[in-house]
């Protein structure tokens, strides 16, 4: 399996932080907030990882990451997202070459959490994972509503719903069969009414195929994406250093 970093986007609820740099690289207590994401996937054996970024700052990942080699990653490669507002799905798609086949773990770049994923990654085979997460604030994610009949089984997938009858958030982590660049391809922008290709319809269309499990993720999750959760991550981190320490 390898693994893909999405730190593409402008970053602009995080104005004026992101016109110094690329969202992802803003600090999450003493690290780079991608050094997250890298470190969920190097820790569950994945060493051969993708990062697609976009927007003014791209450069600056060269400067912070270089090959890799300090944080475990073997074998680094950018990819560039030509349209910085064009949606997850659209970022995604840049990973078709990469994958070369295999099946991937994606992961958005502004996720942090330290959660262990590797017996999940172990064990996939083919169609899609997805972990989800209760979180009090639904509306801000792509949430999974369970079959009443059986909680194994996802009913439905909804992008940022109003309705407030599912608190299960699709957290921004995900494993992939290769099919998911056949997905990519038949998204639309207008799904989610927001113009942009929804990683949200591409988890849909493999439930329309009846291929889409699902993990409760165990641990500490919170993307660092408005400043509530950028201090509510850096907070998390901070505390946990700490208490190593004594």
């Amino acid at each position: 399996m390898k693994g893909v970093i999405l730190a593409g986007g402008l970053g602009t609820r995080l104005y004026p932080l992101t016109h110094v740099t690329n969202k992802h690289l803003l600090p999450v207590f003493n690290k780079p907030m991608i050094f997250y994401p890298i470190d969920t996937l190097v820790s569950a054996g994945i060493t051969d990882i993708l990062i697609v970024t976009s927007g003014p700052h791209v450069g600056h990942f060269l400067g912070v990451l270089k090959n890799g080699k300090e944080l475990g990653v073997k074998h680094l490669e950018y990819a560039y997202q030509e349209k910085p507002d064009g949606g997850i799905a659209d970022a995604l798609s840049l990973a078709e070459d990469f994958a070369d086949g295999h099946s991937i773990a994606v992961i958005l770049g502004d996720n942090t959490t330290d959660a262990d994923i590797s017996t999940s990654a172990d064990s996939f085979k083919s169609g899609a994972m997805i972990f989800l997460k209760k979180v009090p604030d639904p509306h801000r994610f792509g949430v999974a509503y369970l079959d009443k009949n059986n909680s194994k089984k996802i009913a439905k997938i909804v992008e940022k719903p109003k309705d407030g009858l599912s608190d299960l958030a699709i957290t921004g982590l995900y494993m992939f069969d290769n099919n998911v660049f056949d997905f990519t391809r038949k998204c639309d922008p207008g799904w989610a009414g927001r113009g942009e290709l929804e990683i949200t319809q591409v988890v849909d269309f493999y439930l329309k195929e009846g291929q889409l499990a699902w993990e409760e993720l165990r641990g500490f999750w919170s993307d660092a994406g408005t400043f509530d959760s950028l201090y509510k991550a850096g907070s998390y981190w901070a505390k946990k250093h700490s208490s190593s320490k004594k």
